[in-house]
This record gives structure tokens, sequence and C-alpha cells, in this order.
């Protein structure tokens, strides 16, 4: 597994793509796109930038693409316009015969990054002393590999932004108590929906192993995982005051990896899917603040203009985790291909990719 996180870093940007004009990468990734055909496939993120998503042959959140993938049988080469746990879940979905790769290595995932599976396992075995049996571990897809194969082999499940309230009632039919990794907030946030008091909701810390909770121990239903979004836990309570004082009549919605105390003042929350559509559907002349990534905020600004729309947070800048795939190394992806270079590829171990399948399809039979 250490071996697998070396060879990840290895590639590095060739000089030669610094020197490029915008123009000329953009020329040169047609051509190559043309090319390929059917042999290339680009799944890119929601958060990518414009740039780079202009050249995505489908946009959408992580797993949807990951699903989009697999389903395209006739694409060898899968280039992921996101971070590298999405790349790594597409790499699990997709047939041996399809190579799917990562522009930047550095394109990481600060909440993925929050749980790791030296971390998680200490924690599950501190728990179990605790709790015995009694917890099923849930974790976000915007967690690595690792923490989706030890989910699936110890009985649980993954899920979406978009699924996870289906998913933590199924996990309180299997077991007394949750584990929710990574994001403490998303956990909250659904358990809180679903009728679960914060009073019965306990934090795990993983830099000093040790739970966080005032009262009872076993009156704790959701231990979660001290992980978040560095930036949805950047929309602050004082953000939606001051959208609320200048635009009485703007409606706020937010993303569910923002705190609990931002989602409870907003109008409405839901997944980035959740989010577009809303605003798609929204009358002429609707006011929006939006508390999500700012490249998309932008994107909907730009394919709105017949409604007044800005960011919850004036000052928000964009993923920069996500901002790391840009056009030199999605040409530079482009070419290693052409010249059978395989640059940065994503390869899961096996045994990850079994355990991972399976808390995948525990989610997936269920939605």
């Amino acid at each position: 597994m250490l071996q697998y996180f070396e060879e990840q870093k290895s590639g590095t940007l060739p000089e030669k793509y610094r020197s490029l004009t915008s123009e000329q990468m953009e020329a040169r990734i047609i051509e190559i796109k043309e090319q390929l055909g059917e042999k290339l496939f680009i799944p890119g993120h929601h958060y990518q930038r414009d740039d780079v998503i202009q050249f995505a042959d489908a946009a959408g959140d992580s797993l949807q693409l990951a699903q989009l993938c697999a389903a395209n049988e006739k694409a060898e080469h899968i280039i992921f316009c996101g971070v590298h746990f999405m790349a790594e879940t597409a790499d699990i979905l997709t047939n041996d015969k399809q190579k799917v790769y990562l522009p930047d290595m550095r394109a990481g995932c600060s909440m993925a990054d929050m749980a790791d599976i030296f971390q998680t396992d200490r924690a599950w075995d501190a728990l179990e002393n605790l709790f015995g049996e009694t917890i099923v571990p849930l974790t976000y897809v915007n967690s690595t590999a690792a923490i989706k194969a030890f989910v699936g082999k110890n009985g649980g499940a993954t899920v979406t932004s978009s699924n996870a309230h289906a998913m933590v009632k199924w996990a309180f039919t299997q077991k007394e108590r949750i584990l929710f990794l990574p994001d403490q907030h998303l956990g909250r946030n659904t358990a809180y929906d679903i009728g679960i008091p914060l009073e019965e909701m306990a934090v795990w810390d993983p830099i000093h192993d040790q739970l966080e909770h005032e009262g009872a121990i076993e009156d704790i239903k959701v231990i979660l995982w001290k992980g978040h979004c560095s930036v949805h836990e950047n929309f602050t309570v004082q953000n939606t005051i001051d959208v609320r004082a200048e635009y009485p009549d703007m409606r706020i919605i937010v993303h569910p990896e923002c705190s609990r105390e931002v989602v409870a003042l907003a109008d409405d929350n839901g997944s980035t899917k959740y989010i577009i559509d809303k605003i798609n559907d929204a009358n002429p002349g609707s006011q929006w603040a939006i508390g999500t990534e700012m490249n998309l905020v932008n994107r909907l600004i730009q394919s709105h203009p017949d409604k007044h729309i800005i960011s919850l947070n004036p000052s928000m800048c964009p993923c920069l985790t996500m901002n790391r795939i840009d056009l030199p190394h999605l040409l530079w992806s482009l070419e290693s291909i052409v010249n059978e270079e395989n640059v940065n590829q994503i390869i899961v171990d096996k045994k990850i990719a079994e355990n991972a399948i399976i808390a995948l399809e525990r989610m997936l039979e269920r939605v």
C-alpha cells in the first residue's frame, strides 16, 4: 500500500508545458481527443475550473462520474478531472482493461485525508472496547479506498450527500450505533434530520484518540469522525446574518458539509446536484446565496443571468486541491497516453478494491 502511494507521487509536470499558451494547449487537447475517440473518457467534477471542465465528456458528482466510467466500457483510458479519492473509486468500479489517471497527483482532498486507515483501526479498537459489537461504520464517498474497504469489511456502507438520510436509517437497522466517517458535519446534519438529538452524538478525535462527549456514554447513538471539508466549513453564521441584512428576500441554500449552525439558518440544503437542480428550476428574478464551492457558484451565476446569485461567503476561494487540475496537467496526461507512458495512473490494491466494492454495493442496492 505504501509503495502505491509512492508511485502516485512520482509524476512531475515537465517544464515544457509551462511555456505553452492556453490557445496552444487547448488546440492540442482537442487534437488528442479526436485522435483517441471512444478510447478516451474525461469525467469532470462540478468543482473543476472552467478551462478544464470545457473538455469534460461528462460533469457531475464523484460517484456519478465513477459509475459513468464503469458503464463506458469502450473507454480504455479515463482521465479523471477531480481529486484522488474520486479517481480511486473510478478504478475500483471499472474493469481491468480500463486505466484511470489523475492529471495531478497533488489533487487530494483534505477531508478524505483526515481519516487514514491507521487512525481508523485504532479508533475502531477503542470504540469496540467501549461499546462492544453495537457499532456499524458508514463512510462518505469522500474518503480513501482504504477507508471504504474498512467499512465494507466491517459490515458498513458508503453514503453520498444525496442518499445519506436513507443510508443512516439503514445503518440503524443493522446496529444500535453508527460511526460516521470522515465528515462530522454531514453526519451530524443527517442524523439530526432523521431525529437523533445532538446530545446523543459524540465526536471521535483521531489526533488524540479520544471520544468527545458530555453525558452518559450509553446514550450515544452516533459517533462522528472529527473531519470536515475545508471549503464548506468556511461558511459561517455571520455570513447568513450579513446576507439576511443586505438581501431580505434572498434565499440561502447550502451543502450539508456546512456546520450544523449554518445549515439550521439556511432556507434549504442539499447535495451539489440538488443545489444545481434547485437553481435551474428557480423562477427568473429569484435571489440566491449559495454555500458551496466557488467554481460551481461562479458557473451558476454565468448560466443564470436572469437570477441574482451570490456566494454566501463573499471572500470564498475555489477548492485549492480541485484547482490543481489545470490545462498543462490535462494536456500532459493526454500526451502520456498517446506516448504509452501511462503517467499518474491510479491503481488500487485488489484486496482493498474488493472490500471497498462491498461497501459501495451495500449502498447501491438501497438507493
